[in-house]
This record gives structure tokens, sequence and C-alpha cells, in this order.
């Protein structure tokens, strides 16, 4: 069964419900990329040995990926909330 491509967009997606939990707490959002980078990067070593088709062979790889992912849950937020016209908080 191949996991590669789909435990890429499940870190992204842990990653995007990290987010709304954070959001929920009085912690300022300027710091939701940053929490979703670093959960994004520890998600991507977990992946690189838990699941055996990760689409990375090295832990600097499991990393980059893993962050990358973990970055694209806040830019999926914020394509939303320019479609749909939501103002941001300042």
């Amino acid at each position: 069964m191949e996991f590669g491509i789909a435990s890429v967009a499940g870190i992204t997606v842990i990653c995007y419900l990290a987010a709304q939990a954070v959001k929920a707490t009085n912690l300022d959002n300027k710091w939701l990329p940053v929490i979703c980078g670093v959960l994004g990067g520890i998600l991507g070593v977990v992946g690189l040995y838990w699941i055996p088709e990760y689409p990375a062979q090295d832990i600097i790889t499991a990393i980059a990926v893993g962050i990358m992912s973990g970055l694209a849950a806040t830019g999926v937020n914020q394509v939303y909330k320019q479609l749909s016209g939501e103002k941001t908080e300042k």
C-alpha cells in the first residue's frame, strides 16, 4: 500500500488542525506558521521512521518535507481567507 504522498497530505491536515486549535487560545496568530513548521518537521521525522513509503530517505529531507507540509497548512488557510473575502486579524 502506497502512503508516500498521502503521508505528506496527512502532515498538512494535522498541522492545519493544530493551527485551528491554537487559534482558539489567546496565543497571537503570528506564531501559527512557526508552530505549523515545527510540528511538520517533527511529523516528518516520525514519518521517516514509521511509514515505509515515506518520500524521504534521510533525516534532513524528512525534516524539510515535514516543514514544507506544515507551512502548506498555513498557505491553505490564507488561500481560503483570500477567496472567501474574510478579513485578516491584526
